[in-house]
């Protein structure tokens, strides 16, 4: 395995730049998840560092090797796409050998790699059907034992799940799990779904308009979100933002939204710079609960949404709508009159005209 470093990275189409001045830094057997909606650059900057796409300025280092002039063949990468990408009339054993067998590796060492990757995945039963005769997760299985048996120092994986049913997705999302903490493999992981890059990485790259937002561990993002963007697109449902004016009274903050006051005891951020200013505080909807407490907020019940283990209860604050997942016994009826008491040291204020965190 290897580390990866991307070092100012640039990629234009004509006059369209669509990756700009991209650094990113993976360790050696780190998982970066690269997270962002469509046509935001992940695939892009993927093809990058595959060779597949040539950069337009900056450094793609693999290892200690700087690739930007080395073929796709020779730069050691495995890639995995969603399009599985199996030979239809061959076995499973030849597709998964198949690149062992054009670099003319021996029979005999060819067929361990070939056993040892069909043990790793679980489809050893598997090994004499063609892919017609495989599920979609199946199929996938087949896509990476043909990465795992090449023993690369990287791999690369593009959307591998999209094509999958939901539980698939979870079965799947599994196995990789368990495949990294396994090999301990150095893999770039391009998805625009959340929950598998919350699961799946060491490190996460938030991107949007082929600009990083943000670059961190899981937590951090969801936690501590850079700005505005990355806070509404990590969290499902996604974080309620209540714009207000920050005042502090006998040496309490609170935000005054309207004639509500949200207390906000335990910040920790350090805005004594907007006392007085418009902000806009992110607050995730699982930080609300029912009852009162030191910060709280009063409002009309507009839906109410059992899921079963939760409830989702939308709230009108001030002419605001705000979400709150609350517990299973919580059941409001609409139009009731409803306190929440909110986490808020969980609280984040954003700058209203930059987007970014305070």
């Amino acid at each position: 395995m290897a580390t990866l470093s991307i070092k100012g990275v640039r990629k234009s189409f004509g006059a369209v730049e669509v990756l700009t001045n991209i650094d990113i830094e993976l360790e050696d057997g780190g998982f970066l998840v690269l997270l962002g909606p469509s046509g935001c650059g992940k695939s892009t900057l993927l093809s990058s560092i595959a060779g597949l796409e040539p950069c337009s300025g900056g450094d793609v280092i693999i290892g200690a090797r700087n690739v930007n002039d080395v073929h796709p063949k020779d730069r050691n990468i495995a890639m995995v796409f969603q399009s599985y990408a199996l030979y239809p009339t061959m076995a499973v054993r030849r597709n998964i050998g198949f690149g062992l067998e054009m670099r003319k590796v021996p029979t005999a060492e060819r067929e361990a790699a070939i056993q040892k990757a069909a043990e790793l995945l679980q489809i050893e039963h598997l090994l004499d059907r063609k892919p017609g005769q495989l599920s979609g997760g199946q199929r996938q299985r087949v896509a990476m034992g043909r990465a795992i048996v090449r023993d690369p120092d990287l791999f690369l994986f593009d959307e591998p799940l999209s094509n999958l049913d939901a539980k698939l997705r979870v079965e799947m999302r599994t196995e990789i799990k368990r495949l990294h903490d396994r090999l301990g493999a150095s893999i770039v992981y391009v998805t625009h779904d959340q929950i598998e890059a919350m699961t799946l990485g060491t490190k996460v790259a938030v991107m949007k308009g082929g600009v990083i937002q943000q670059i961190a561990d899981p937590q951090t993002i969801y936690e501590k979100p850079a700005n505005m963007f990355v806070a509404g697109f990590i969290g499902s449902p996604t974080m309620n933002f209540l714009s207000g004016t920050l005042e502090r009274s006998g040496g309490t903050l609170g935000l005054r939204h309207g004639d509500a006051l949200l207390s906000l005891p335990g910040l920790e951020q350090q805005v004594d710079a907007y006392v007085g200013r418009k902000v806009v505080a992110g607050i995730r909807p699982e930080t609300f609960s029912s009852g009162a407490g030191q910060g709280t907020l009063t409002g009309a019940v507009d839906v109410v949404e059992p899921t079963g283990p939760d409830t989702m209860v939308i709230l009108s604050v001030g002419g605001q709508l705000l979400t709150a997942r609350l517990g299973s016994r919580d059941r409001p009826k609409l139009g009731d009159t409803m306190t929440l008491s909110v986490d808020t040291a969980a609280i984040n204020l954003f700058d209203p005209d930059t987007g970014d965190r305070i």
